[in-house]
């Protein structure tokens, strides 16, 4: 096991509390709510406290409790962290593994422009073919309407209504 994967013990004993903090903090604060409605429920009176202590310690109207900066980190420090760019400590590897990143990052672009490239071709094919098919219809109604111009003779034609002179 290395040191980057052992948990942070710190010199001085955490009572249950502060472990049981820490434990909320690092759920949220959904955990924090929800440790609050089953003490409710069940004892009233720490309900009471936890809802207290959560609009005191401002852990009520915070965006979240896990985005407390206990560590020191920054938040692209923290990113990297939680998402394997950290250090490992052998520089060899860690070039290796950088450009690699820095690879496979350069072929995710080129192959979302590749997508867009080919959705971009995908929808001006299937628009010239709806325009194709329209006008295809529209000159298809003509010709129907002057096949219709042609077959009918003037006599069939109905005259409008004389009007009548009063």
């Amino acid at each position: 096991m290395t040191i980057a994967a052992q948990p942070q013990m710190s010199n001085t004993p955490q009572g249950w509390l502060s472990r049981a903090e820490h434990w909320l903090d690092q759920r949220g604060k959904g955990a924090w709510i929800a440790a609050m409605v089953v003490s409710f429920i069940f004892v009233w009176p720490i309900g009471l406290a936890l809802l207290a202590y959560m609009i005191w310690s401002k852990r009520m109207f915070s965006k979240s409790c896990s985005r407390r900066n206990h560590s020191g980190f920054t938040g692209d420090q923290r990113y990297a962290r939680r998402h394997g760019f950290r250090s490992s400590g052998n520089t060899a590897f860690d070039s290796y593994k950088a450009e690699t990143l820095r690879r496979l990052m350069s072929e995710q672009d080129a192959f979302e422009a590749f997508l867009e490239r080919l959705r971009a071709a995908k929808d001006k094919s299937e628009f010239d073919q709806f325009m194709d098919d329209r006008a295809e219809t529209a000159s298809q109604s003509r010709a129907d309407v002057e096949d219709i111009d042609d077959t009918t003779d003037d006599g069939e034609l109905l005259d409008e209504p004389k009007k009548s002179d009063k």
